[in-house]
């Protein structure tokens, strides 16, 4: 398996498995069976609504002596309804409960974006709060106490801009060990991979495979598939592997971290095997004419009728957003 190292010095697996959309009665079954097969790295947060069954199963398998708890690498999430300070420790402390953990190894910041508390998923112009009236830096804060507790080695934040990651950086007294975000050949966002690069905050690709088991209700009209693309095809034939892995392979070759979900063992174990892969020059370049700024994963679910969220201010009308 391949790392990278963190701004703490601590190292992250490049590969690891992604637990949303993994159905309550699947997700114990896949976290056990990666960590099995190899995986030791997690990926979670309380809104996929399954946190407890990933704790029962990293229990399990902890005591089996399989794996050793500094082995794995554990990401949770804080969701949009603890931004206020106040909340932030006690939403934490409850997916360390959750997981049966008494540390994560990476919190993050799921999404800039603010609900009241005890809402989990907001419909009403009441039940958001403006970043204008919960600034980032007050919850950000929080979570840099959380780490000065030890209950929690790094934290980040998912689905910032470039433009946000900047504003944070500059008030932040801990850096963001890491950003979480939409991440693949159709969403490449250059811009963001240079920013990381140049201060030291790594890069974590979700729905790396194009996230094609999204709800029907999240997905958009004609919208294009990856994993059916011709090019990633031809690439994926000439190096005789599969264009999931080709994808995969992409991320990490871009030295990034991907977090491919999937519940079934014999495609956990083939994406598992996608660490190991080096792409040729060629196939890297041939993916640069891919990049057509898509998001599978767009946020318009926090953008209805009297939200302050727009899809223009969620990603900074930045450009291929």
């Amino acid at each position: 398996m391949q790392f990278f190292s963190l701004s703490s010095g601590d190292r992250i697996p490049a590969l690891g498995l992604g637990t949303w959309k993994s159905a309550p009665g699947a997700v114990a079954a896949a976290v056990k069976e990666a960590i099995i097969a190899g995986y030791r790295h997690i990926d979670c947060a309380p809104i996929y609504q399954n946190e407890p069954e990933v704790g029962q199963a990293l229990a399990e398998i902890l005591k089996t002596g399989t794996v050793a708890r500094q082995e794995l690498w554990i990401t949770s999430k804080l969701w949009n309804n603890a931004h206020a300070p106040e909340l932030v420790e006690p939403a934490l402390r409850q997916t360390l409960a959750d997981l049966r953990l008494d540390v994560l190894d990476l919190f993050l910041i799921h999404w800039p974006v603010a609900f009241a508390p005890g809402v989990l998923f907001a419909q009403k112009t009441e039940e958001y709060i403006p970043l204008a009236e919960q600034p980032i830096i007050d919850t950000w804060r929080a979570l840099e106490a959380c780490r000065a507790k030890g209950l929690v080695r790094n934290i980040g934040v998912c689905n910032f801009t470039v433009s946000k990651l900047k504003a944070l950086c500059e008030q932040a007294t801990i850096q963001p060990a890491v950003n979480q975000i939409e991440l693949h050949p159709y969403l490449q966002q250059n811009e963001m991979l240079a920013f990381c690069r140049d201060h030291n905050i790594q890069l974590t690709a979700y729905s790396p495979l194009g996230s094609g088991d999204r709800p029907q209700a999240l997905k958009k009209k004609d919208e294009p598939t990856l994993l059916d693309n011709p090019v990633i095809g031809q690439i994926a034939a000439r190096h005789g592997i599969t264009p999931a892995q080709t994808l995969l392979a992409w991320g990490i070759n871009r030295g990034t971290v991907v977090i491919p979900k999937s519940t079934n063992p014999g495609r956990i174990r083939e994406n598992l095997a996608a660490a190991e892969l080096k792409l040729d020059a060629r196939a890297m370049a041939e993916f640069v004419a891919l990049d057509c700024g898509f998001r599978f994963v767009d946020g318009a679910f926090f953008c209805g009728k009297g939200s302050p969220y727009t899809l223009n201010s969620l990603w900074d009308k930045e450009s291929h957003q």
